[in-house]
């Protein structure tokens, strides 16, 4: 599938299939997020692939509200994480860039997720003090988002999006 085939087909998805994906499948998605850019290229992240049920279940219980989600009815569910200290550090307003950085790396493999025919759903609404009881991350790495990967078993509608020219300037607001 070709890259805007993938942004333009990518859907939340909330319903999988009993399936699972190959490992190698898995990597590729993977490493389209190890390829994606990073403030001054530091790569703040690491992500957690968990696959274990119980441990999918417990993922579900530190979801806030999010439980309709199904977190961990995918054949594996990803937890991605970023480090707060090695990140890059803008002079003035100071604004730690680790989240934006992991954001646009989940992104990158939720799409390629998308390219190899699996569904995603990010999930940003959890308690992260739990989650990172339950998979025992340490300080200084923090849960920035989370999502199930597998197989869709369902299409759902496209949701509709704002056009272009509602988001959209040139040269002044």
């Amino acid at each position: 599938m070709e890259l805007y085939e993938a942004i333009q087909k990518r859907r939340s998805i909330r319903k999988f299939k009993d399936k699972k994906i190959p490992q190698e499948v898995l990597e590729r998605v993977l490493n389209a997020a190890r390829l994606a850019p990073s403030a001054v290229n530091l790569q703040p992240w690491k992500f957690m692939v968990i696959r274990d049920p119980g441990t999918q279940k417990a993922l579900v219980e530190c979801t806030r509200g999010a439980k309709h989600l199904h977190l961990g009815m995918g054949d594996a569910s990803i937890v991605a994480c970023g480090n707060e200290e090695e990140c890059y550090q803008r002079q003035g307003d100071y604004m730690k860039t680790f989240a934006i950085d992991v954001s646009i790396a989940l992104d990158h493999m939720m799409l390629a997720a998308a390219s190899e025919g699996l569904g995603t759903c990010w999930i940003g609404a959890f308690n992260e003090k739990k989650v990172k009881a339950l998979l025992n991350i340490p300080d200084p790495w923090r849960v920035v988002g989370m999502t199930p990967i597998g197989y869709p078993n369902e299409t759902p509608e496209f949701n509709g999006r704002k056009s272009l020219n509602e988001i959209v300037c040139y040269e002044r607001w």
